[in-house]
């Protein structure tokens, strides 16, 4: 059994306890989120065979047990994989390779070491088991078996997760827009979820903490071979800001072309729906929107100049996938489109104008409710808010130079989409019934 190893209790893997408990006759769930620890580390041993055995053995820890004893690396590779046949030669019955049955073999006798490397990097495992699991990810096909988390395992399961994602050569433009996006949504209440790549990656993650929201970033390595370098501070500061840093790959495995599509599938299986701010025409960042749609998920994208590189990726997909890619007409409609504008409702004021004023920030968004509900001088605004004079009108500047709000004669009111917002879709707070 694995619950206990040469180094010890493993304190990282501790931390997630079951709701309920184990069926007797069965391992402890510690003892059985050790061994899946162990094995998700074992090269070669992806989704399929990892089910396959699961279906023979029913526990990871029979599974290394098995392992161990005498022939059991004979009986690990007579085990089919994938229940099925050899698509080139349909006579023949697939089998796991002996050589991954070695590497468990190898890793059931190396167990002590891989749980206290765990532990020393302070990463929690979370598997599909558990009950904190994400539901999200759960609910696409063959989800990994296992997360290694360092963080909050909580921030997986947000009431609103959005993946923002885009490339690595963004232009000044693109980083600004993943910022403002990042930024609105973590204003209502959303979890960001992206790639800690360099570009916009980079950019979405940093104008969330900024906004003091939650993000989680999904790599393509291990956690102790962390890529990109230079965002190890910016990795450090998410896990600071209540999220986390997410890896299905055990720690020390080194980022390849092959480990990137697979951090892809995750980030937008961990989402509600993808954004995709800016991608050339062969992106990293396509794959993980196409990941999107087959996972049913929605999938939005930021349009740009024809002739840019940097859009080309993305105008190729909204016309490929016309009907069922979205766009991103602008952050307003963004938060409208992803049925987030409720969130901001509050007496006095529509969903739609809500979420215009979530662009200009706190300050100002709150002097612009008040001009919706009819607060029409600086004094009024002064009364009600209890701010100086200086920081109402630097507000009003504000909301002027995006075209939200006209003063004439020392009375303000709403302009351009602030005026257009429909009165009539002022949302009421439920009355208390007796």
């Amino acid at each position: 059994m694995l619950g206990v190893s040469a180094a010890g209790p493993v304190g990282a893997t501790r931390s997630i306890e079951p709701i309920s408990p184990e069926p007797a006759g069965q391992p402890s769930r510690s003892a059985e989120r050790d061994a899946w620890a162990v094995l998700a580390g074992v090269d070669g041993l992806g989704p399929v065979g990892f089910n396959a055995l699961l279906r023979r053995y029913r526990t990871g820890v029979a599974i290394l047990d098995e392992a161990m004893s005498p022939g059991g690396i004979e009986r690990l590779a007579a085990i089919p994989p994938d229940d099925g046949r050899d698509e080139a030669d349909p006579g023949r019955q697939m089998r796991l390779p002996e050589t991954v049955a070695k590497a468990i073999a190898d890793a059931a006798h190396h167990a002590g070491q891989t749980l206290a490397r765990l532990e020393d990097l302070g990463l929690q495992i979370v598997t599909t088991a558990d009950d904190l699991y994400p539901s999200r990810l759960a609910a696409i096909d063959m989800p990994p078996h296992v997360l290694y988390v360092l963080g909050n395992p909580l921030a997986l399961e947000a009431r609103s997760t959005i993946a923002i994602v885009g490339t690595r050569r963004a232009t000044d433009t693109g980083r600004a827009t993943a910022a403002r996006l990042a930024t609105a949504l973590a204003s209502v209440g959303s979890t960001v979820v992206s790639g800690l790549a360099t570009g916009i990656d980079g950019a979405a993650h940093a104008a969330t903490i900024h906004a003091k929201g939650t993000t989680v970033a999904v790599i393509g390595s291990g956690h102790a071979a962390l890529f990109p370098r230079i965002h190890q501070r910016l990795a450090r500061s998410i896990v600071d800001a209540g999220g986390a840093i997410v890896s299905e790959l055990a720690p020390d495995i080194r980022p390849t072309h092959g480990t990137f599509p697979r951090r892809n599938r995750v980030i937008s299986g961990l989402a509600d729906a993808t954004v995709v701010v800016e991608a050339p025409a062969r992106s990293g960042a396509l794959i993980t929107a196409s990941w999107a749609l087959e996972q049913g998920r929605d999938c939005f994208l930021v349009p740009g100049p024809i002739d840019a590189p940097a859009s080309a990726g993305c105008l190729a997909f909204l016309r490929e996938f016309a009907g069922t890619a979205r766009i991103v007409a602008g952050i307003p409609q963004l938060i409208d489109d992803l049925g987030l504008a409720s969130r901001l409702a509050e007496p006095g004021v529509s969903d739609t104008a809500a979420a215009t004023l979530v662009e200009v920030g706190e300050a100002a968004g709150r002097i612009g409710r008040e001009v919706l509900r009819g607060r029409a001088t600086v004094d009024e605004l002064v009364a009600v808010t209890d701010w100086p004079v200086a920081s109402v009108l630097t507000a009003l500047t504000m909301l002027e130079r995006h075209g939200l709000v006209v003063g004439i004669h020392g009375r303000f009111r709403a302009s351009g989409p602030l005026a257009g917002a429909d009165p009539t879709r002022v949302r009421r707070r439920p009355s208390a019934r007796v």
